[in-house]
């Protein structure tokens, strides 16, 4: 008997919640439950984070929770549960099965067959944001070496044991070479490991423009998190609707497991929702403890009810569906479908005893790093770049000089144009003299100069070559 935590939420979520219960016991799962209570009263009781520290201890202790939609009230500085879950536990893989349903659910990609897996800790998720002067914000994009090892692996580990033929990476690297970069980088390691599963990259735009009007050319996608949130979202809907995707929570110690879609608040208590996305959270989360024939069971019970007609509001089509119902009447129906197999919708085999070979992420040796100059970031409500360059050469050494300005990423000095328009943010990057070393009390230095100078200096970085190769970006234009 297995012990999983479980949250039935807000709006809809505690009729899906009930439902999905129902079908999955009723399939010979053998659990029990520790029930939280999580989302909008948690945090309209004063907790910021949605959550109490007493149901963080139960998910901790069972390490499998399974959640139903919350909804998260606006304004107040709310935290989303999910993002803070997902990051407090680990939970670096987002896995999002979607497949067509055809002709039972609309679609018009009817060969559709795909598993995204989503970086879910790192990237613009961090959230890390700053005002930086009266006219530009920033946001951090950090990406790790270790982010990008895990959640490649599993993608290809998760390709072996579920019988998939090809791993795609998408990125934008042709433009965050250093970020999207690596993360590329090690995609084509890491393919190397497996010569048996086709491997290919593809830039983020146009592969997300190829998987929305072709899709079937695709197999398991593997991405960063904010293309990978964005691009299951459009999966799923292609496949017929958002409202039939469930998604995995993946970590080295503990998982989550839930529908991808939101709480639905105009829909709560009238027995309409679809529970479907849950139950599709359900069957992953029953194959993740090991319950592979309930899961099984479970799931060619769903896809015979779906080829039957017998579905809710959402995907109710005239010609097509026999008999609209509501939240309970489907979960019934897919009690009654239990031990049946669809005709036509290909019913699912899942590998018994499945498991995932994902060795812990081992710290390679540091490279030689080496300090090659820095840039300071202005704040300046000039127009003209030259008048700047006065300002900033008057701070130069004999060990250091002005070497380049930049304005929103595009090289303004030397040989700027006339017609980019600049903000009040610059960068100006500071090199070593040919022949002489850059040493970080020279920064303070540069720093003190600045603020004589009445320079107001928002922000450094300083740049590094790691075992002789460019750590940082050049200016666009240089």
């Amino acid at each position: 008997m297995q012990r999983i935590t479980i949250a039935k939420g807000d709006g809809i979520g505690p009729e899906i919640m009930d439902a999905t219960l129902q079908i999955i016991k009723a399939a010979g799962a053998q659990l029990e439950y520790d029930e939280i209570e999580v989302g909008e009263k948690v945090y309209l009781s004063g907790n910021t984070s949605g959550i109490a520290k007493e149901s963080w201890d139960t998910i901790i202790k069972n390490k499998v929770f399974l959640k139903a939609p919350i909804t998260t009230p606006q304004g107040g500085g709310y935290k989303s549960l999910n993002v803070t879950t997902r990051k407090f536990l680990g939970l670096y893989s987002n896995v999002r099965p979607c497949i067509s349903l055809y002709p039972f659910v609309a679609t018009k990609h009817p060969e559709m067959d795909i598993v995204i897996i989503r970086e879910n800790e790192e990237d613009l998720y961090a959230g890390i944001e700053h005002q930086q002067t009266d006219e530009v914000v920033q946001c951090l994009k950090l990406i790790s070496r270790p982010g990008c090892e895990k959640i490649i692996r599993y993608a290809f580990e998760y390709a072996k044991v579920y019988g998939r033929k090809k791993v795609t990476c998408f990125t934008k690297d042709n433009i965050m070479k250093q970020t999207d970069g690596l993360f590329h980088q090690v995609f084509d390691e890491i393919a190397t490991e497996y010569p048996e599963i086709e491997n290919e990259h593809w830039i983020i735009d146009i592969g997300a423009a190829k998987m929305s009007d072709t899709p079937e050319a695709f197999d398991v996608i593997v991405t960063l998190n904010l293309y990978g949130d964005v691009i299951s979202d459009i999966a799923a809907q292609i496949a017929g609707s958002v409202g039939l995707a469930g998604s995995a929570n993946i970590g080295e110690e503990c998982a989550m497991f839930e529908a991808i879609h939101g709480s639905a608040p105009r829909r709560a208590g009238q027995n309409m929702a679809n529970p479907s996305g849950l139950l599709e959270g359900a069957v992953m989360m029953l194959n993740h403890i090991g319950q592979t024939e309930v899961a099984e069971k479970v799931q060619n019970a769903w896809l015979k009810t779906i080829e039957d007609g017998i579905h809710t509001y959402d995907i109710y089509n005239e010609g097509i569906s026999t008999q609209k119902v509501g939240t309970k009447e489907f979960a019934q129906a897919v009690i009654n479908n239990l031990g049946q197999n669809p005709s036509l919708l290909k019913s699912v085999k899942f590998a018994k005893d499945a498991v995932l070979n994902l060795p812990k992420y081992v710290r390679k040796p540091a490279a030689n790093k080496e300090l090659v100059g820095v840039d300071l970031f202005v704040h300046w409500n000039g127009t003209n770049p030259n008048e700047l360059v006065e300002m900033m050469q008057s701070i130069n050494t004999e060990n250091k000089h002005l070497s380049m300005i930049t304005n929103r990423g595009i090289k303004v000095w030397p040989d700027g144009f006339q017609e980019t328009f600049c903000t009040d943010h610059w960068r100006c990057r500071f090199k070593p003299t040919e022949g002489k070393v850059l040493h970080k009390n020279e920064i303070i230095t540069l720093l003190s100069g600045a603020l004589d100078a009445k320079i107001d200096v928002i922000k450094t970085e300083n740049l590094y070559e790691f075992d002789g190769k460019l750590g940082y970006s050049l200016g666009q234009g240089q």
